[in-house]
């Protein structure tokens, strides 16, 4: 049993003595072939791309006044009666290291009560000197009159925007 475990254990290291010649072989070929085709290499040619910039007039007011709301319709969502709108605002912190809470309100004009009521509303906060905020709200299937309110804590009143028709 000795001499036949001796046998298969030395044809089994000449093999892998085959194999690791044969990698190195080829290794050595790849490094060679690519380190010539990189000596003898020419610079490859070059193409200039001349930018240009178009200035566009702002459709928009980036930030709005403090004490004041501005609406704007978003295009593209919504079919028939139902209409997507942004509202932005600047709100001042008096505390800056303190959180101011405040609150959108989107009301309806009643006609039977003959006053506004509250639609939609959302609640935030932040902790800092100012901050512009926005809402993105959505009315659907219910044509009127509407008016968005910010709410802050500690304002006297709200801000309140203009009217916005919602028809269909």
């Amino acid at each position: 049993m000795g001499t036949r475990s001796k046998a298969v254990l030395g044809t089994g290291s000449s093999t892998a003595a085959r194999l690791l010649v044969g990698a190195l072989a080829f290794t050595a070929a790849y490094v060679g072939v690519s380190a010539y085709g990189t000596a003898n290499s020419t610079p490859r040619e070059t193409t200039t791309v001349n930018l240009s910039a178009t200035i566009l007039p702002i459709t928009e007011q980036t930030e709005p006044d403090v004490g004041t709301i501005t609406v704007s319709a978003l295009t593209g969502r919504g079919t028939g009666c139902d209409k997507s709108f942004v509202a932005r605002s600047v709100v001042l912190n008096p505390e800056a290291g303190d959180t101011l809470m405040y609150h959108w309100r989107l009301t309806r004009w009643s006609s039977v009560s003959r006053s506004w009521k509250t639609y939609q509303s959302e609640y935030a906060g932040f902790a800092g000197a100012r901050r512009n905020v926005k809402w993105e709200l959505r009315i659907q299937d219910n044509p009127g009159w509407y008016r968005i309110e910010l709410v802050v804590e500690g304002a006297k009143k709200p801000i309140r925007s203009d009217r916005i028709l919602v028809s269909c």
